[in-house]
């Protein structure tokens, strides 16, 4: 058996249906960010060099910025946690 929805597309306990019940803020965001991870990968495919002290490495540009993110994130992550 289904709950009964009123006129306006809401259910009987107030909460909407479909695709504008799915779509909550949070979910919003996250799609965005999807969307410009997406951008940010697709716009940087050319190939870049990085001297790592003495060796010269090539790889493409979106991985190397996706390196220096995941360094960020554990080394704020660390600091965070000292910090309490």
């Amino acid at each position: 058996m289904t709950a009964k929805t009123s006129e306006s597309g809401r259910k009987a306990d107030g909460q909407l249906g479909g695709v504008r019940g799915a779509m909550t803020p949070a979910r919003v965001a996250v799609l965005v960010l999807v969307a410009l991870a997406l951008v940010l990968i697709f716009e940087n495919t050319r190939e870049t060099e990085i001297r790592l002290l003495i060796p010269l490495v090539t790889m493409p540009l979106w991985l190397a910025l996706l390196g220096m993110g995941v360094i960020g994130a554990l080394f704020g992550a660390y600091f965070m946690r000292r910090r309490r």
